[in-house]
């Protein structure tokens, strides 16, 4: 009896394998589900070919042609999906190489990487958030030593920060002047995201 159960449990857990209608709804589902990219969708695609199968005698799925359809659709688009995890990344205080490598990790090309490069003012304003979160500089709750100014530094470099702006947060004197060196862009850069 043991046998026979372990038969049909490994019988239920093998998946059956896509034919064309299935690999499209699983796709849609994907899409709708999750904010992605053509590349990422891809990525997922190609796993679950080799996870599933494909049914004998179907035609070998064209996954770049049902990617090319999505995004004619709509349901896939890599500029909306980097702005939106630029300013998200940028709210939690990262920095604009640490949100290129984030978007060039998502298959977001170069050329729109650079084109959402964010402000010099939203840099700052990013810098800032993170000081704020990880009580550097002037947010801490003691004047730091000479080594935790270096760490709170390397820091702040790891996060993708430029070494101008972190010696800038980390050097403030004050909360106050922290935030008015960060608002000092504001109003030249403001037509630029």
């Amino acid at each position: 009896m043991d046998r026979d159960k372990r038969t049909y449990q490994a019988a239920k857990r093998t998946p059956r394998p896509l034919d064309p209608k299935r690999f499209e709804e699983m796709a849609l589902a994907y899409v709708a589900r999750f904010a992605t990219t053509a590349a990422k969708l891809e990525v997922y695609l190609k796993r679950k070919l080799r996870e599933r199968g494909w049914e004998e005698g179907e035609p070998e799925p064209d996954i770049p042609a049902l990617i090319d359809r999505f995004v004619a659709y709509g349901y896939v688009d890599d500029e909306s999906y980097a702005r939106a995890k630029r300013n998200s990344l940028l709210r939690k205080g990262y920095g604009p190489r640490r949100v290129s490598q984030a978007l060039g990790a998502a298959g977001i090309a170069e050329d729109v990487r650079e084109d959402l490069t964010p402000s010099v003012s939203r840099q700052r304003h990013a810098i800032l958030a993170m000081a704020r979160k990880k009580r550097f500089g002037p947010f801490g709750r003691e004047e730091p030593d000479m080594a935790r100014r270096s760490k709170q530094l390397a820091s702040l470099l790891r996060a993708g920060h430029s070494l101008d702006n972190a010696r800038e947060i980390i050097n403030a004197q004050t909360m106050e002047s922290a935030e008015e060196w960060a608002a000092e862009m504001d109003d030249e850069h403001l037509g630029r995201e």
